[in-house]
């Protein structure tokens, strides 16, 4: 299945969650399997010889396919959430985002100093809870960390506001209004 095929399945809903802004919901390809195992498999071939112990999902959406991923590369999942949803002792970053203030949080024993790490979210867009996470995940010191998304929103340029040293790749990169990069 190509790129373009996956993204003439993508659901876009304009206005959402407010005014002018192109919100891609990934949902349509979660209910479809063979864009789901699309997804999953093509991530899988692209980070199965990088040694990632732990695969940190952002909540919601990251959970679903980081997951899935997890599983595939026989790396532990951790959940990064919003505040108030983890039962153990938690470490957290707070973080503006481009309508307020929020936070994420992790279980303050997930990674260790050895860990290669995968963040996945389903989203890169203006950045702030994928630079959060990534902050979050980089007080715990572990060997490597790197960071994946399925869509990355490319008019944002939110690449350019991770540290150099930090991989970030995305599956599809697209401009919120157009078609594939």
């Amino acid at each position: 299945m190509s790129k373009k095929t996956l993204i003439s399945h993508l659901r876009n809903i304009p206005d959402y969650p407010m005014e002018g802004v192109q919100f891609k919901d990934v949902t349509s390809w979660l209910m479809n399997p063979d864009d789901l195992k699309e997804i999953v498999d093509s991530l899988y071939e692209m980070y199965k010889d990088k040694g990632i112990t732990k695969v940190c999902g952002v909540e919601s959406r990251g959970f679903i396919v980081g997951a899935a991923l997890a599983y595939r590369l026989g790396a532990g999942f951790i959940p990064i959430r919003k505040p108030g949803k983890l039962p153990y002792e938690k470490v957290s970053i707070e973080y503006k985002k481009e309508y307020g203030f929020d936070r994420v949080e992790m279980h303050k024993d997930s990674i260790s100093k050895n860990d290669v790490v995968l963040i996945h979210d389903d989203l890169l867009a203006t950045g702030g809870t994928l630079i959060a996470s990534y902050q979050l995940v980089k007080t715990f010191d572990p060997k490597k960390i790197m960071i994946n998304c399925i869509i990355e929103l490319t008019n944002f340029h939110a690449k350019d506001k991770f540290p150099q040293d930090c991989q970030v790749d995305s599956f599809i990169a697209i401009d919120e209004f157009e078609g594939v990069n």
